[in-house]
């Protein structure tokens, strides 16, 4: 069993992917620094084909990390959610937003992505 932290692949299968070597390189950091930034739920990941990857869209145009995911993460986490189900949130559908949370974490609806999360986690 692998020791990368990860979670069940709940994501639907045209959610773009990248491997960890991948995510290392446009961080400019070493793998074993985003297995930390994995533990530390900066980025969350899926087993996906035997492979671990984290979704494309948790990184900006810049190719860091979006701005909001980190606390996004911490905030459903410290309200008991777990990674899985914190991704399948993150990529359902919301015609009140409108689209995925996952998406409007790079625009002008990132707060209430937030927003919402804190009123889900309390």
């Amino acid at each position: 069993m692998s020791t990368v932290p990860h979670s069940n692949d709940v994501l639907p299968g045209d959610v773009a992917m990248i491997n960890l070597p991948e995510v290392s390189e446009r961080l400019g950091i070493s793998v074993t620094r985003v297995h930390d930034l994995l533990r530390e739920g900066v980025l969350l990941a899926v087993r996906r084909g035997g492979v671990v990857v984290v979704p494309a869209i948790f990184f900006d145009d810049d190719g860091e990390v979006a701005r909001f995911l980190p606390g996004l993460v911490s905030v459903l986490r410290d309200g008991g959610f777990r990674d899985d189900e914190i991704l399948r949130w993150l990529f359902e559908e919301d015609d009140t937003l409108p689209g995925r949370p996952a998406d409007a974490l790079h625009g002008h609806l990132a707060r209430e992505v937030i927003r919402r999360a804190q009123a889900m986690a309390f």
